[in-house]
């Protein structure tokens, strides 16, 4: 133990060891995300506030920076490592922007715990409370970072806690971000003991296990106070056909995977399901194109149901722009079965937060020209859809989609309910995570959409074509049996769980968020005046 003491005071006190130090403090600190759930990484958050805290003295600003930078750049290319596997489904035309798309994106998201970390420092805030003007000009960056330039907010440290666990429902009254400014301030509080008289000693340590024995405490009563579930719910089939997306653009799988979606859909049950998903993007090919008349689709797909049955499935849809051009949409589209054979929309959703770079490209003009182009296999960029509300469709309750990475926002069904003028009772998440194959990028994206169910208090469907698809409740828990992971083709058939009435995140959004940065401003405010 002294040996490791010893090697660790003569890093700290290196500029290379520092540097070293600082980029395993971000790389522990995303261990304790999924898959890998290592809690204890989250402790890296206290060796990175020492090491700011110890930033060059002759250029701290800049010193402050560069280490919230290298902490960031370890933690986002670990977190985000598995977004190079899109760019080897078609690896001829893409493959050689896969090293460069982790370093820039890693890089990039990196800067904002650069800014963090200099915003702290700049405060020049001392003393045991400077632990919460940490946290919050951390969190304060991540939020900057989940809202600037359509936002990304991927991985945010208060979602390292496993969704539907008693921490996690912390989110249900302060959110994702809120809970970021406790978990941030909760993991760096060792890094301001040493040095503390042994009063402030046992009131840091007290707060600590105050809070954590809240987060605890407090989200196991959440859960053990979750609704019933209901009489007569209304049962979901979630199709998960296993279609790999390197095979899934070849022309002649098309009827095969038509075939196989459609077979999956008829299997026989104990329960009609009332409603049937396919996941996003399920069809390799435009949806207008297959519905239109003359082609066999359409009775292979009214033949699959039964009437009054709803089939819900991502697809490309192809409109006409005002200018009179073409538009290309990423569409969840609702069909109802007639009592005469046939098929009605009875709902369309166009997914309004599209993903840079791989739905539409920032610049295009100018990133055309370096060689860049958008992943979409479409002729043309997507179109974003207009901002999100529930869909009301015909004996179902109301439900608010969200296509792919739209489930990483807060607040995005809250502010739909708001447009519409009506609460979801659901939320719908259709994913094509086969873009990201078998790496630990499906099973983030499974706690994060998780969260959304947490902060609403609504139950979630998610449904991808390689998994991970399955039932939420409103407490962000996978419902047994009602779930399949990665690599598995078949269905799930589960009852709706039921919702919950408005959370106090819903009712109030970021308030709580905001005062927590307010507490932290108003720490760094006290620490000034006593230096003065």
């Amino acid at each position: 133990m002294s040996r490791l003491t010893d090697l660790y005071s003569r890093a700290e006190t290196h500029p290379a060891g520092r540097g070293v130090l600082v980029l395993c403090a971000g790389l522990a600190a995303a261990l304790a995300h999924p898959p890998f759930g290592v809690l204890p990484g989250l402790l890296g958050f206290a060796l990175l506030l020492r090491l700011v805290d110890q930033a060059a003295p002759e250029r701290p600003l800049a010193s402050a920076f560069f280490q919230g930078w290298l902490a960031g750049l370890g933690y986002f290319a670990l977190s985000v490592w598995w977004v190079t596997e899109a760019f080897l489904v078609d690896a001829a035309a893409h493959g050689w922007m896969a090293p460069f798309a982790l370093v820039f994106l890693a890089g990039g998201l990196a800067l904002f715990w650069g800014a963090g970390a200099w915003l702290y420092r700049l405060s020049g805030t001392q003393g045991p409370f400077r632990v919460l003007v940490f946290a919050g000009a951390l969190a304060l960056a991540e939020f900057v970072r989940g809202h600037i330039f359509t936002g990304f907010p991927w991985n945010l440290p208060g979602e390292a806690w496993r969704a539907g666990g008693a921490p996690s429902q912390a989110a249900a009254l302060v959110g994702a971000y809120g809970l970021t400014w406790i978990t941030v301030a909760l993991a760096a509080s060792p890094a301001v003991l040493p040095g503390l008289a042994r009063r402030q000693t046992l009131a840091v340590g007290g707060a600590a296990a105050v809070v954590l024995v809240g987060l605890y405490g407090g989200g196991a009563w959440r859960l053990a106070t979750a609704p019933a579930p209901r009489e007569a719910a209304p049962v979901v089939r979630i199709v998960q056909a296993d279609v790999d997306q390197k095979e899934k653009w070849r022309p002649e799988n098309l009827d095969l995977i038509f075939d196989d979606y459609v077979r999956l859909s008829r299997l026989p049950a104990p329960q009609t399901p009332d409603v049937v998903i396919w996941p996003e993007g399920a069809l390799p090919a435009v949806i207008d194109d297959l519905l239109a008349p003359g082609e066999p689709y359409p009775v292979a797909l009214a033949e699959a149901f039964a009437p009054g049955q709803v089939l819900m499935l991502g697809a490309n849809r192809v409109g006409v722009s005002e200018a009179g051009g073409l538009e290309y949409f990423n569409t969840l589209v609702a069909f109802e079965r007639l009592e005469t054979p046939g098929l009605e929309v009875v709902g369309i959703y166009d997914k309004h937060r599209l993903v840079p770079f791989g739905e539409y490209l920032p610049l295009g003009e100018i990133m055309t020209g370096l060689g860049l182009r958008s992943l979409v296999n479409m002729p043309a960029d997507f179109t974003a859809g207009p901002p999100p509300q529930p869909l009301v469709l015909p004996s179902l309750p109301p439900v608010q989609p969200l296509i792919c990475y739209e489930a990483l926002f807060p607040r995005f069904t809250g502010q739909g309910a708001a447009r519409g003028g009506i609460r979801a009772e659901w939320i719908l998440n259709v994913s094509n995570d086969a873009w990201f194959g078998a790496t630990s990028g499906p099973w983030q994206h499974l706690n994060l959409s998780s969260y959304r169910a947490i902060e609403e208090g609504l139950p979630l469907v998610r449904s991808t074509p390689t998994g991970v698809s399955g039932v939420i409740d409103s407490r962000g828990r996978l419902q047994a049996g009602a779930w399949m992971s990665q690599g598995r083709r078949g269905v799930i058939d589960a009852p709706l769980p039921p919702p919950d009435g408005p959370t106090p995140f819903s009712r109030l959004g970021n308030l709580p968020f905001a005062i927590m940065l307010l507490i932290s401003g108003a720490m760094a405010v006290m620490s000034w005046f006593r230096r003065r």
